[in-house]
C-alpha cells in the first residue's frame, strides 16, 4: 500500500501516478498504448483507492491539471476510477473514464472518446495478459507484474473490487519481460502484484512463486537483482524459502504485508496470520538470511483498536526487527465491513500513526547504524543517489549514470541518509 504520487512528462503522454508499484508498471503500459494511439497532448491520472485521502488527492490533481491544460484530453483511470467511475465522470474537467481492465488494452486508447465512461465488470476478467515494456521512465529499477487481483477479503480493504479475483501471469511471460529489460540495460526488478504470494494456482500445473523465481532466476541468468514488491508471511512456499537461503541475487530487503501485531484486530481486519506468525516468519528468515532487513505496512487506529492492542502492534516492530515501515492511520472506505464498526477517533488515529511512526524512525536509524562500515552495491537512482541491497538510501559523492551498479564503502550517515565512497 502506498500514496505515493510520480507525474511523468517527457515526451508525449503526461502521467500522473498515484499509489503502487503495479500501477508504476501499468502507467508505462498506458504510456506505450497512448503513444502508438498519437495521443500526445493527454493527460493520464493513474488512481489509488488504498485510502480515501489517495483518492481526495487525485481529485484534486485533475483540478490542477485542467487549470494548467485546458486544451489536454484527461483521461482517469486506476482503482478509484474503476471503483466509483460517476464520480470522476461527473468532475466537469474529466473527458473519460477508464476501467482498470480497459487502460491496459490498445484498443481502448485508438479510438475517439464517444463514450465519457468504459468500465466493464472487474469480477468477470479471467486473464492477465503480460505486457511487454521496453522500460521505465526516470527510474532505476523495472517493475515487473506477476500477478493481478485478489481472492482474499480483509474488511478494511475496497482494493479487490478494483483489480478483480486474483489472477496470474504465466511463466513465458514473465520471463519474456525480464529479458527485454536486461537487454534494454535495466540492472534490478521488481516483481509485483496486488498480491503476489498467490501467484500460480489458476495456471496450469499450479506454480508457485517460488518455483516462478526459480525459473526466471535460471533462465535470465544475467539479471543481477531481483526484488519481490510484498509478502503475505502465511503464503510461503518452500521453492521462495531456499531460494531466501541460498540465492544471493534475490536481494536481502522483505516487505510484509502485517497491518497490525494484535490477534484480536487481525482477527477482525480478517487477515489469514496472528501475532506469532509475524514473529515466527522474521525468525526463520533472519536464521536463514542473517543479514535480511524488513519493510512492513501497517494501519493505526482500526475500527475497535484501543490503546492495549496499538501497543502489541508497536512492540511487534521490535519483536519482528522491522525497519522500513508504511503507516497509515485507518481510512474507513464505503462498501467495507470495517467502516460498519466501531470507528477509533481521528485524532486519536493520526496520533496512533505518528507514533508508530517514529517507533518505525527508530528502528531505520539503528538498521543505518549498523551498515557503516560495511561495502554494498549500490542501485544509482538519479545522480550520487542510490540504494543498497538492502533498499537504504545512500549517497556516494560522485554522479554516476541511473541504474549503475556502484560498489561503494558505507562511511557514514548524514541527515538521514547514508553516505559513502566508491570503491
Amino acid at each position: 500500500m502506498s500514496d505515493s504520487t510520480d507525474s511523468t512528462t517527457q515526451t508525449g503522454p503526461e502521467i500522473v501516478t498515484f499509489g503502487c508499484r503495479l500501477n508504476t508498471y501499468e502507467s508505462e503500459v498506458m504510456r506505450n498504448h497512448a503513444r502508438s494511439a498519437g495521443l500526445d497532448d493527454v493527460v493520464i491520472v493513474n488512481t489509488c483507492a488504498v485510502t480515501s485521502e489517495a483518492e481526495r488527492q487525485a481529485r484534486q490533481t485533475i483540478r490542477k491539471l485542467r487549470r494548467e491544460r485546458p486544451d489536454a484530453r484527461i483521461v482517469v483511470t486506476g482503482c478509484a476510477a474503476q471503483i466509483d467511475p460517476q464520480r470522476f465522470a461527473a468532475m466537469p474537467e474529466v473527458d473519460q473514464v477508464l476501467g482498470n481492465q480497459e487502460k491496459l488494452q490498445p484498443e481502448s486508447w485508438g479510438l475517439p472518446p464517444t463514450e465519457k465512461v468504459l468500465v466493464n465488470d472487474i469480477m468477470s476478467v479471467k486473464e492477465t495478459a503480460g505486457h511487454l515494456i521496453g522500460g521505465f521512465e526516470d527510474r532505476a529499477r523495472a517493475f515487473v507484474q506477476v500477478q493481478q487481483g485478489c481472492d482474499h477479503r480483509c474488511t478494511f480493504c475496497i482494493i479487490p473490487y478494483g483489480r478483480g479475483p486474483s489472477r496470474s501471469v504465466p511463466i513465458g511471460g514473465i520471463v519474456e519481460q525480464v529479458q527485454a529489460l536486461v537487454k534494454a540495460g535495466y540492472n534490478e526488478v521488481v516483481l509485483s502484484g496486488v498480491d503476489i504470494t498467490s501467484y500460480g494456482p489458476d495456471l496450469p500445473g499450479s506454480p508457485s512463486l517460488g518455483q516462478m523465481v526459480r525459473r526466471l532466476l535460471a533462465l535470465v541468468p544475467e539479471l543481477p537483482r531481483l526484488r519481490l514488491s510484498s509478502i503475505d508471511c502465511i503464503e510461503m512456499d518452500d521453492d521462495l524459502w531456499r531460494l531466501i537461503e541460498n540465492e544471493p541475487r534475490l536481494m536481502p530487503h522483505l516487505h510484509l504485508s502485517l497491518q497490525a501485531g494484535d490477534d484480536m484486530v487481525l482477527k477482525r481486519m480478517k487477515r489469514r496470520h496472528g501475532r506469532a506468525d509475524s514473529i515466527a516468519f522474521c525468525e526463520r528468515v533472519r536464521s536463514i538470511r542473517p543479514d535480511v532487513v524488513f519493510g512492513a505496512d501497517f494501519i493505526a487506529g482500526f475500527p475497535t483498536e484501543t490503546e492495549e492492542m496499538f501497543q502489541n502492534t508497536m512492540k511487534l516492530v521490535e519483536e519482528c526487527g522491522l525497519t522500513w515501515l508504511h503507516v497509515f492511520p485507518y481510512s474507513p472506505r464505503p462498501g467495507t465491513p470495517a467502516a460498519r464498526m466501531p470507528q477509533v477517533d481521528g485524532a486519536v488515529r493520526k496520533e496512533r500513526a505518528a507514533r508508530l511512526r517514529a517507533v518505525g524512525e527508530a528502528a531505520e536509524a539503528r538498521t543505518l547504524a549498523s551498515l557503516v562500515g560495511r561495502t554494498a552495491t549500490v542501485l544509482v537512482e538519479k545522480d550520487d543517489l542510490g540504494r543498497t541491497e538492502h533498499f537504504a538510501a545512500i549517497r556516494l559523492g560522485q554522479i554516476f549514470s541511473p541504474g549503475s551498479l556502484v560498489p561503494a564503502a558505507i562511511t557514514g550517515i548524514k541527515d538521514g541518509v547514508l553516505t559513502g565512497t566508491p570503491l
